[in-house]
């Protein structure tokens, strides 16, 4: 007897209103911001907001808002969670079946319910926009890695989409993990808890970007190796051209800036912090020294013979 997956589960329980065939798969034009100029006024217009917002914040005192955030990165992690287990169910028996290369390769791999589970993955990039509005609201400082890895990420799943590159699943699934236990980090810090596996949040990131370009950069080779160049290759790699190069270009921007971050954030950091240690205990140490110094001359004696506390 076959096991059903999560999808046959939730199809079956009929809970499901009727959803539009623009909604199920991806149609340009038709599908809600689908086109470059639509995707474009979005991004452009998700940057005058958080601009615009800080702006406005100014004279005002930060605002809290732990129950909405709460609730913002509760509502992430469980949809993070449900379409990674769902994209994982659709393509791991195509990679049992028919090897690794076939599952990043073949347009066999792209299936309507992957594709479906793209589109969902593409929207909620949008409601990841959000976290933006919270931080500017409780007037966190903006960090340019933070603006601009979440406004090119919603492009890189609509070049994707646009693209039909069957290896997307490789990238979004890994990044839906990340996204799982980040969101879930900030929904346990807005809660008051203490978490100490931050740093290493950091490294998943960047571990995540290293094997996304072992894995792009793999399937492009592929791809102009059977076509254009006449080079060594297991075949062909589905997907157009410019899609391809635009995710290796962005995935490469984004391990060198999470790096950056990593080093700022915590190599410099802590060389920063063992140095200011240092120089307090040094102070306190000279402080106390030149105490004894004013007490000896205050009691008639010889200053000299306290050098050996220095």
């Amino acid at each position: 007897m076959e096991v059903p997956n999560l999808a046959d589960i939730i199809l079956a329980l009929d809970i499901l209103p009727p959803v539009p065939i623009y909604l199920k798969q991806w149609v340009h034009g038709e599908s809600p911001i689908s086109t470059w100029p639509v995707v474009t006024g979005w991004l452009v217009g998700y940057l005058g907001v958080i601009f615009g917002i800080r702006e406005i914040m100014k004279p005002y005192k930060p605002l809290k808002l732990n129950g909405l955030f709460q609730i913002h990165n509760l509502f992430l992690v469980t949809v993070s969670a449900l379409v990674l287990v769902l994209m994982l169910e659709e393509i791991l028996p195509h990679w049992y079946k028919h090897g690794f290369f076939s599952a990043i390769c073949n347009t066999t791999a792209w299936t309507p319910r992957m594709e479906f589970y793209y589109i969902v993955n593409y929207y909620i990039k949008y409601v990841e926009l959000i976290d933006t509005v919270f931080l500017v609201l409780k007037k966190k400082p903006l960090a340019f890695l933070h603006v601009f890895h979440h406004a090119a990420t919603a492009l890189l799943c609509f070049t994707q989409l646009e693209g039909r590159t069957s290896v997307s699943w490789v990238v979004i699934s890994i990044n839906l993990a990340v996204h799982v236990l980040m969101y879930y980090y900030y929904y346990a810090t807005a809660g008051g808890a203490k978490i100490w596996w931050k740093k290493y949040l950091t490294t998943f990131q960047i571990v995540q970007f290293v094997i996304d370009l072992f894995v792009v950069y793999f399937a492009t080779y592929s791809y102009f190796a059977a076509t254009r160049w006449d080079a060594p290759s297991l075949g062909t790699c589905a997907g157009t051209e410019g899609a391809a190069l635009f995710g290796c270009g962005l995935l490469t921007s984004y391990l060198f800036l999470f790096i950056s971050f990593y080093i700022n954030t915590y190599t410099k950091k802590g060389a920063k912090k063992a140095k200011g240690q240092h120089k307090t205990l040094r102070e306190r140490i000279n402080g106390s020294a030149n105490g004894h110094v004013l007490d000896a001359l205050a009691n008639g004696k010889d200053p000299s013979v306290l050098d050996k506390v220095n």
